[in-house]
């Protein structure tokens, strides 16, 4: 096949170039969209990325084409009734970054539990004195897992492994052992560890809010790893100053603003348009002791990035 790579990243190529040696392939920074459509014109089947448009009018454009992967879960950037009309597949990567993200979500959850930065801050500065860094163990506690999805079933996985009691809010209660389900309001009282593992949808934004943050127990921590917006960044503030809960370990911000994929981090197109240094710059929550701040890290393990250029490499054999 001639397969056309669109927003593609060094990284990316290298792979592309080692997997994918008996096909012709052309690469190209910029998205596809119809303005430059033509530089496809002899292509078999496309690759692309959230930034590339195509819609009815750019796939007119390429009458060759019977083979549309894009290299991100959401398909909405591709007219996919013209693509069914017309014969052609389109395939995405439904998902990747799994046990990452389970994984940094528990990293965060030690981080808290165990005191770390605050040891190793101390140890820096040559003080060696353990005074006032009491943790307090996992095993025991109950975690209240927001989202059971397939990263929410890996983390109750991981806390079962530390001996810990997993009750968990769902849209829809499943049939999953050891798992608890319980409405929203309950899992907030009960549980030691909130961490939370949804999607951003308008039903889930602000989710925890000032009305409900005061329901957590009190000397509780709260994790995202999934959606800034989920948590209202006014009442974490108020929750944390005033003691109504112990910490908390954040992956993403509010401010960051709308992001639909982890790995539009990666690309040079979002990069142009935002800083994770600059987004946390002066952040209210960086200050605070018992906050841990990563700059939307969670999803970036090698294995992850290799899980999407591989179903990438899969769809198109």
């Amino acid at each position: 096949m001639h397969i056309a790579f669109f927003e593609i990243e060094p990284w990316e190529k290298r792979y592309f170039e080692k997997h994918l040696a008996n096909h012709t392939l052309s690469f190209f920074s910029e998205p596809l969209r119809c303005e430059n459509a033509k530089k496809a014109v002899n292509a078999d089947a496309i690759s692309v990325f959230i930034y590339s448009k195509l819609d009815a009018e750019t796939l007119a454009q390429l009458p060759k084409v019977r083979t549309v992967t894009t290299r991100s879960t959401g398909m909405d950037h591709i007219d996919t009734d013209f693509c069914n009309n017309h014969k052609i597949r389109v395939f995405n990567v439904p998902t990747y970054g799994i046990n990452t993200v389970a994984e940094h979500a528990f990293a965060l959850i030690l981080a808290l539990s165990r005191r770390i930065p605050e040891s190793i801050e101390r140890t820096k500065k040559s003080d060696f004195s353990n005074e006032g860094l009491v943790g307090f163990e996992l095993y025991g506690k109950t975690l209240g897992i927001l989202g059971i999805g397939n990263i929410g079933v890996r983390v109750s996985e991981i806390a079962h492994g530390f001996g810990m009691n997993v009750l968990a809010f769902n849209r829809k209660p499943k049939d999953i052992q050891n798992i608890t389900f319980a409405p929203l309001e309950q899992v907030l009282q009960k549980a030691d560890i909130i961490t939370i593992h949804l999607p951003l949808t308008p039903e889930t934004h602000h989710l925890i809010n000032k009305d409900n943050i005061s329901l957590m127990k009190k000397g509780s921590f709260l994790i995202n790893t999934a959606r800034g917006p989920i948590v209202e960044t006014e009442a974490l503030v108020y929750a944390l100053q005033n003691n109504l809960i112990g910490g908390a370990g954040v992956d993403v911000l509010e401010e960051e603003g709308i992001i639909k994929e982890e790995r539009e981090l990666l690309s040079s197109q979002f990069i142009d348009l935002i800083s994770a240094k600059k987004m946390l710059l002066g952040h209210v929550l960086q200050d605070m002791p018992n906050v841990i701040i990563t700059p939307h890290n969670a999803f970036h393990s090698k294995e992850a990035l290799r899980e999407i250029n591989e179903i990438t490499v899969k769809n198109l054999q």
